[in-house]
């Protein structure tokens, strides 16, 4: 099984973007660089931010695309094409409105919920087939609402959930980089009994 050589957090660039639930999958690359000490810098080639992270004797490209959440497709694929990393060795980060905050998914392949990130990805990788991190955001209720909703900052408690779900998630590169999935998403999954 091979591990994931290319981590891809989701989200729209520019300031006014920033704090919005959108940018969850930024977020989470942004914790990467923090934790491993990891730095991002501008790879035109590839449409979006990029930087390598080294685990043990496990590489892989970390991406932050900057051509705007529904043209994500592009800058992932130029990466994985240069670079001939398959799909299945990609895990694309992204904010997850079936998910309430504080919860966080992986999974591999399946739909894209109407994810228009996921879904330019899919068009240009041309199959659904790599790996997904979702980050739960929660669901404002109404259909009509949730562009308006994504695009908005979080509350404070959500805010913090999402955090936590972040940090929980990060400490999981090392298994993530050597291929061991299911023991990622058992760890990541089950809930402490408190």
């Amino acid at each position: 099984m091979n591990g994931i050589r290319l981590f891809v957090g989701l989200g729209n660039p520019g300031p006014q973007y920033e704090a919005t639930r959108h940018n969850a999958g930024f977020w989470w690359i942004d914790e990467v660089c923090r934790a491993t000490g990891s730095r991002l810098s501008v790879e035109a080639k590839f449409f979006g931010l990029a930087g390598r992270i080294k685990s043990g004797a496990h590489e892989a490209w970390l991406l932050a695309p900057t051509t705007f959440m529904n043209a994500s497709g592009r800058s992932v694929a130029a990466l994985a094409r240069f670079y001939k990393i398959a799909p299945e060795e990609i895990l694309v980060i992204h904010d997850e409105l079936d998910l309430a905050p504080g919860t966080a998914k992986i999974k591999k392949g399946g739909g894209n919920g109407g994810h228009n990130g996921l879904k330019d990805i899919s068009a240009h990788l041309g199959t659904p087939d790599y790996w997904r991190l979702r980050l739960g955001i929660g669901h404002p209720g109404e259909k009509s609402a949730v562009v308006n909703f994504v695009l908005h900052e979080p509350s404070r408690d959500e805010a913090n959930l999402i955090q936590d779900t972040i940090d929980q998630s990060v400490k999981l590169l090392p298994l993530l980089l050597e291929g061991s999935m299911e023991a990622a998403m058992l760890k990541l999954h089950t809930k402490p009994k408190g």
